[in-house]
């Protein structure tokens, strides 16, 4: 069955999704590109998207149009939610802790530190409740939590000769979908720092959709002239 314009176009919409969401390289999105707007079947099309999941739902190309794509890092947090927990806790002295990288964090994850540090990194992490409360503790210590900016995150902790505070370097709005972390504790003779930071893969996602709306802009442009070329000759 032959193609419309409106097919190829969700077709094209679903790639943009994959690329801002780390699913595609920009090598393989460009190429899937330039195939999707030569395509003249539905059978040409369907190939290019098989492997690329809708989310919560089975992929169609070419029927209804598929959500919009997430702002932001393109974060599916229905994803990263309900998962085992695979750490509760952390523990340091004369030492330090971490915990970063694909991990999932328990609905309560309790940490402390003696003379020592810790990092607790939830950019890339899962959790096992949409509620999560993180407990802060350091004595003559340091304490480093990173979260993404899309995260509903609220911190409240005490700083006894010390500090218990949060800064952000990218900010950004919660999104409503994320899960709801309370970080609280107290910091005595040290400090416990929570820092809303991309990671450098949400970075680099970022950086891709953005060079990817660019690359389909620029086709656009380029189907405009060709299709204004074809009507000045008539």
């Amino acid at each position: 069955m032959r193609a419309s314009d409106a097919e190829r176009e969700r077709v094209a919409e679903t790639l943009r999704e994959a690329v801002a969401e780390g699913r595609l390289e920009m090598e393989e999105f460009e190429h899937r590109l330039e195939a999707t707007y030569k395509a003249r079947t539905h059978g040409e099309l369907e190939p290019l998207v098989r492997d690329l999941p809708a989310p919560g739902t089975q992929l169609d190309p070419v029927g209804p149009a598929p959500a919009p794509a997430a702002t932001g890092s393109a974060v599916r947090w229905a994803d990263r939610i309900g998962k085992p927990a695979t750490s509760r806790g952390a523990f340091a002295v004369w030492g330090g802790f971490g915990r970063r990288g694909n991990w999932t964090v328990g609905r309560k994850f309790t940490a402390f530190t003696m003379w020592g540090g810790g990092e607790i990194d939830l950019r890339e992490a899962n959790f096992e409740d949409r509620e999560v409360v993180i407990r802060c503790f350091t004595i003559m210590g340091g304490m480093r939590v990173t979260v993404p900016p899309e995260l509903n995150a609220e911190v409240r902790g005490i700083g006894i000769m010390g500090g218990f505070g949060e800064r952000s370097k990218d900010a950004g709005a919660a999104s409503p979908d994320s899960p709801r972390v309370r970080i609280t504790g107290f910091a005595l003779m040290g400090g416990v720092g929570v820092e809303r930071k991309r990671s450098k893969a949400q970075k680099q996602r970022l950086r891709d959709a953005e060079r990817a709306r660019e690359l389909d802009r620029e086709r656009g442009r380029e189907r405009g002239r060709l299709e204004k070329g074809e009507g000045d000759r008539y």
